[in-house]
């Protein structure tokens, strides 16, 4: 008798197999996607630095966050407008926040300077180390959660993106520290993903 399975235990145990299976489909789904925004991302930062070279290398770190928080409020105020039907501008804004979010934690890295200093190839070197370790993040978190971010609105993400700013601004506020909370690496990289996943969002 200890080796019979009664109706409600097959009916536990079939339910989590069978939501492995689809979490494994969707995580599959998510790297492709993922890619794919990341991709065009570096093209366009690629584009910029090769009309501006490492002009970015002088920006601190608080300057890096302004500069998404604009963007991200911009993407607020166009989705708070009833009558604009239009995806682009947000389109546009977070492939924006997401070179941004690159850009400050190559700057948490290496140093802020006071004049460019990096080859294209020391860039994108750069670039490339800072993505694979925000994407490795991501995997672990949608380990955990479980893709949760895919029932999201792109409304809420944009919340969840200043609300990280605000938290930032009060890091930095702080001389960079924190008591129990993740630093302010930690939350580029949510912004980053955030970011990422709003993209998948809009496009589907």
């Amino acid at each position: 008798l200890k080796f019979i399975i009664f109706p409600l235990q097959f009916k536990v145990i079939f339910l989590t197999f069978f939501s492995k299976i689809i979490l494994k489909s969707n995580m599959g789904d998510t790297k492709s996607q993922y890619q794919k925004i990341i991709n065009k991302s570096r093209k366009i930062f690629e584009d910029k630095n090769s009309d501006y070279g490492s002009s970015w290398r002088i920006l601190r770190v608080i300057s890096l966050v302004d500069q998404i928080h604009i963007k991200a409020q911009r993407i607020r105020n166009l989705q708070n407008n009833i009558s604009n039907k239009i995806d682009e501008g947000q389109t546009s804004e977070f492939y924006g926040i997401i070179n941004y979010s690159i850009m400050g934690l190559i700057q948490l890295d290496i140093g802020v300077v006071d004049e460019p200093d990096l080859k294209l190839d020391d860039i994108f070197e750069l670039y490339d180390k800072k993505v694979s370790e925000t994407f490795e993040l991501m995997i672990a978190k949608n380990h955990d959660y479980g893709e949760a971010w895919r029932d999201m609105e792109v409304i809420s993400l944009t919340d969840l993106i200043i609300q990280k700013i605000f938290r930032m601004k009060s890091i930095l506020k702080n001389d960079g520290k924190t008591s129990v909370s993740e630093g302010i690496d930690a939350n580029f990289q949510d912004i980053l993903n955030y970011s990422v996943f709003a993209q998948i969002l809009l496009k589907e």
